[in-house]
Formats: structure tokens, sequence, C-alpha cells
């Protein structure tokens, strides 16, 4: 870092990875053909994008808030064609304007704001989307909350919410050691395959419902969802039942009958 004159911005969460090895391992799991237009979120140094421009895709398009890594990523596209680098703040911008048809997103996301930015593309207005695939990188715990079962005490609003719209796999472990400067977490890779299964449902209404229910995780839903006991009724669901005993199908439901 100090020979490339860069310091680390806490302040923008950054991690860089620097093991090759892995990047290279997590290059070979990411999804490409000849009309697959790849949006990297934080490049960074530009370690992963070294290893996405050897695969085949239509474009690429690295996002980078930080002044000081620009420069870098200018010379590293150099002669490399359909290759854009936008200096902006990826919270910053409208993916229901920006994303093409046959996208995927690759980032190995900045702990502090991974969860807001999964939010920004599950919230999308059209689904399903345009991207085919997500790659992403979150910090370990955030990771098994994505992908948490319910019944289980990671399984919440995350889980669900997520999980409401994209089959979800684990790829990598990501260790503390691979990292510039060293996290005290590991982290995790998942890769996001967004499905139909609830085409018609209110995405709002869902996390409105969701946030209600586990407003009050130790109570049973006959307190925190009474207002809409008669569903819950009608759905054969148990009252007695806490926030994280109904599965991701079950708050679907409940939330396709609300008015």
């Amino acid at each position: 870092m100090k020979k490339d004159n860069i310091f680390v911005k806490k302040s923008l969460g950054q991690n860089f990875i620097t093991d090759v090895s892995f990047l290279r391992k997590l290059s070979l799991l990411i999804d490409t053909n000849k009309k697959t237009s790849i949006i990297e979120i934080g490049p960074g140094k530009g370690a992963l994008t070294k290893q996405l421009i050897k695969k085949d895709y239509n474009e690429i398009s690295v996002i980078e808030k930080d002044d000081q890594l620009i420069c870098n990523l200018q010379k590293l596209s150099e002669g490399i064609q359909h290759f854009n680098i936008l200096h902006k703040d990826a919270l910053t911008i409208d993916y229901n304007e920006f994303l093409k048809k046959n996208s995927i997103i690759v980032g190995n996301l900045p702990f502090n704001i991974s969860s807001i930015l999964l939010m920004k593309w599950i919230f999308l207005n059209e689904w399903p989307p345009l991207y085919k695939k997500m790659y992403l990188m979150f910090q370990k715990e955030v990771g098994e909350r994505i992908i948490a079962s319910h019944g289980s005490k990671k399984y919440g609003r995350l889980s669900i919410i997520t999980q409401s719209r994209c089959e979800i796999k684990k790829l990598l472990i990501a260790k503390s050691d691979i990292f510039v400067p060293r996290p005290k977490v590991d982290g995790i890779v998942l890769e996001f395959t967004p499905h139909k299964k609830y085409l018609d449902l209110n995405i709002n209404k869902l996390e409105m419902i969701v946030r209600k229910a586990f407003s009050q995780r130790r109570k049973k839903i006959k307190t925190s969802l009474a207002e809409h006991a008669d569903l819950l009724e009608f759905l054969s669901i148990n009252s007695n039942l806490r926030p994280e005993d109904l599965s991701v199908q079950q708050y679907c439901k409940l939330t396709e009958l609300m008015n």
C-alpha cells in the first residue's frame, strides 16, 4: 500500500484483498459470457478486476468512490475496450436506471454498508431484475444472517427479505488474513440468483410485516402480529409461534393476503 502511495480510509470501510489465489478461485466461480455486463462495486486497487477482465464479457463497469484509487483504475483500463470507470458512491446510484440486461453485480462490499447496498438491489422496482447474478462479499456474521433458515437465532428480517427474491448459495469463506488491513472477522462470498416464486408480492408490505414481527422478537406472533390474527388463522399458522419460527413462504403468503 505504501509503495502505491495509497492510504486506507476507515470511513469507507476499506479492506483490500491481497491473496491472488483466493481472487483466482473467486473469479472461476463467477459465471459470465460474451453478453455479460459486469458491474464491480468498490474495485479498490483492482485486484479482482484484473481477474475479471480475463473472462468473457460484453462490458465491465467499476464503481469507486475513493479519489486516490481512480488513477490506478485508469491505468488498469488502458487498452481494454468497454471498460467504464464510474467515480461515484455506489449508494447514490439509481440502479433502476443504471442496470442493463444480462448484468452481474460483483463486489467485495465495504462491511459498513453491505446490507444497505444489498437492500437497494433487492428492492428494485421491476422483478425479476435485469441482473442475472450477484457475487457479493459480506462480513461472515452478516452473510450467515442472510442465508439463515427459519428456526435459527440468526434468521430475521434480512434473511426473509432477501430469500423472498433470491436463491442464495455460499461460495467461499474469506479468512481475515487475506485482507489489508486485516479485519477482526472473516468474510463470506455469497451468490444470489433472482427467482420468480413471489412475482406478485409487494416487497414493501413484506418488509413492513417482517419489521413488525421482529420488533418484538421474543414475543409470540399473537402479540406482535395481533392485528393480522384473522390472516394467521386463515393460513393455519399457530399464533403461539415466535417470529423466527415462520418460514419465508409463510411470511410471503401472509403479505399476499394483506389489503
